[in-house]
């Protein structure tokens, strides 16, 4: 609630201080203000600025900024609030990982006919894949006789 938000607060100002006013002033101009600023903040724990070099048929949106080290230049913020890393297209997954250098609003990948949707991980969920036999049991458990009558 209020303790938790007044943590991220200080939390952030004294990265700022830390940082140096005119970094963060010029970090928070190039994300939109103030407010983008801590609401991204307050989602990621961290804000970046890069140019936006797509978005994926769900609406994840994905940047880059190359003033960033190797690893850490592409990002993607995502549209859900709960959201996992199953939720990024196959084909940015590879841009986004540093496999290709061509994102795929440059060079869309090709598709092969064996190619398959992509499907969220549902682990967790009630929709998680449950594993279950089509044989039949080897190995039957013992069942103690039934009486039918009673003895008088």
């Amino acid at each position: 609630g209020h303790a938790r938000l007044a943590r991220e607060i200080s939390y952030t100002l004294w990265s700022c201080w830390q940082l140096g006013m005119s970094f963060v002033l010029r970090r928070i101009r190039e994300v939109g203000g103030v407010h983008n600023a801590l609401r991204i903040f307050l989602k990621l724990r961290d804000v970046r600025s890069g140019e936006l070099v797509g978005t994926d048929k769900t609406g994840n949106k994905y940047f880059q900024n190359d003033n960033y080290f190797f690893g850490r230049n592409r990002w993607v913020y995502y549209i859900r609030k709960d959201h996992d890393a199953s939720q990024i297209a196959p084909e940015w997954h590879g841009w986004l990982h540093h496999q290709t250098d061509d994102p795929p609003t440059v060079k869309p990948p090709l598709m092969q006919k064996f190619s398959a949707e992509q499907v969220e991980n549902k682990s967790g969920t009630d929709d998680r894949f449950v594993t279950y036999s089509t044989t039949k049991t080897k190995v039957h458990s013992w069942k103690p006789p039934q009486q039918n009558e009673k003895k008088s």
